[in-house]
């Protein structure tokens, strides 16, 4: 809105009013403007939540200062979406589609996850939302997201093409004109473009029409496992948050250099027109996760809950679905991702050990990965994996994660020269 006004004032030569007019400037104050509601009506959040004695039920984990949390106010993932939602209201250009379809994804995740605190903390189930309508309107989301590549008209990019001379690039163009496509950035590879279309050529002359429903089906499952994945890495003082604000940094820049022609150029990637306007969506994000850490840091004075943590696992999905960067993710949001990884491969492997002897075997002593460094070792958990044998407290294990993170995020960017 406040980019409007400024737009608006520009026009009457008000002194200041061109700076509205440049992303990085407005991606500035989108991060301020986050932060600083965050923090401020954080507070409010707070309290309100304390007053209805709105607190977190802590199930019985045997970790050290487990029942210290017990009562601490949950569904503070509020605060994160209204920051970003206030921010980007006041900063974005409101008619850049790929705003609007961030906008939409704040709303609509916001929603499942509050659904599903809302049946813990009020209903009194501990289970929350069933898992078939979360996955139903990750789907639904992954659909809207999808569809809307294939079908809006603003949503085009113009794919990167070399020019050699005794194979080594002199440069790289671009097509003169804007084209609907289903490539996107493979890391590592000299020539970094996938294109969808090659897993359904097969199909011939149905595959122009075939490669969308793959990529849309892509859509969805990248959305729902981010998401997810984000969830189950909920489960320490600012470990959600800290390590979302790592990815979200990362993932503003990829959105910056897709955006701009010349960056795009340099480093060999799709130049998606009207994508640079994600940084502004992303340090909103960004100062809402780092205003949000300032109560959720160790000792947490409230978390984030389902509204926060399945909100912000799935714009991290849909953003790099929208910059054509989702191959990107599995390096990008490692952390998230061994920590879904731990807990799939201890169900998997406690059912089959189940089945062949009948007594079900653990490979971690605990799931998802970080309980796994809480436990001691050799504390009568029978898992392959007993170290470390003395439990890593939780400031320095979320700690490790964030650096792990940052490192993971740094390789994830480099990727765009390393080939």
């Amino acid at each position: 809105m406040l980019y409007y006004l400024f737009q608006y004032l520009d026009k009457l030569d008000f002194p200041g009013a061109g700076m509205f007019q440049f992303v990085t400037f407005r991606a500035a104050m989108a991060a301020l403007i986050s932060l600083l509601f965050s923090v401020i009506v954080g507070a409010k959040i707070i309290r309100m939540l304390q007053q209805k004695q709105i607190g977190e039920t802590i199930r019985n984990l045997d970790l050290e200062g487990q029942y210290s949390k017990r009562g601490t106010p949950t569904m503070g993932g509020v605060i994160i979406i209204l920051s970003i939602l206030v921010s980007i209201l006041l900063m974005g250009k409101l008619e850049n589609i790929y705003i609007i379809l961030m906008i939409i994804s704040t709303v609509w995740l916001g929603a499942l996850g509050f659904a599903d605190d809302y049946i813990k903390v009020f209903k009194k189930d501990k289970e929350g939302l069933k898992g078939k309508f979360k996955i139903i309107a990750q789907i639904g989301l992954g659909l809207i997201v999808g569809l809307t590549m294939y079908l809006s008209p603003d949503i085009v990019s113009r794919e990167n093409t070399e020019v050699r001379v005794n194979n080594v690039i002199q440069e790289v163009q671009y097509l003169e004109q804007d084209v609907k496509t289903t490539n996107t950035t493979i890391p590592f590879v000299k020539n970094n473009n996938f294109d969808y279309r090659s897993l359904v050529s097969w199909m011939g002359d149905f595959a122009d029409e075939a490669v969308w429903v793959v990529f849309v089906i892509a859509v969805i499952l990248i959305i729902t496992a981010v998401s997810n994945s984000a969830n189950l890495t909920d489960g320490l003082d600012g470990l959600a948050s800290g390590s979302s604000a790592v990815i979200g940094v990362a993932l503003g820049l990829l959105a910056y250099v897709s955006g701009r022609v010349d960056f795009a150029s340099y480093l060999n990637i799709m130049y998606i027109p009207g994508s640079d306007e994600l940084m502004v969506f992303a340090t909103a994000f960004v100062g809402a996760t780092v205003g949000f850490l300032w109560y959720n840091a160790y000792p947490a004075q409230i978390f984030m809950g389902d509204t926060g943590s399945l909100t912000l696992g799935g714009l991290i999905g849909v953003f790099a679905v929208l910059i054509h960067k989702e191959l990107l993710l599995p390096i990008l949001c490692g952390v998230f991702f061994v920590e879904a990884l731990s807990v799939i491969l201890q169900v998997a492997y406690f059912k089959f050990t189940k089945k062949r002897s009948g007594v079900g075997k653990r490979i971690f002593k605990m799931s998802p990965l970080h309980h796994h460094f809480q436990k001691a070792g050799n504390a009568g958990i029978d898992a392959l994996i007993q170290k470390p044998f003395i439990p890593i407290t939780e400031p320095k294990l979320v700690s490790r994660f964030w650096l792990i993170g940052m490192i993971l995020a740094v390789v994830a960017v480099a990727t765009l020269k390393m080939r």
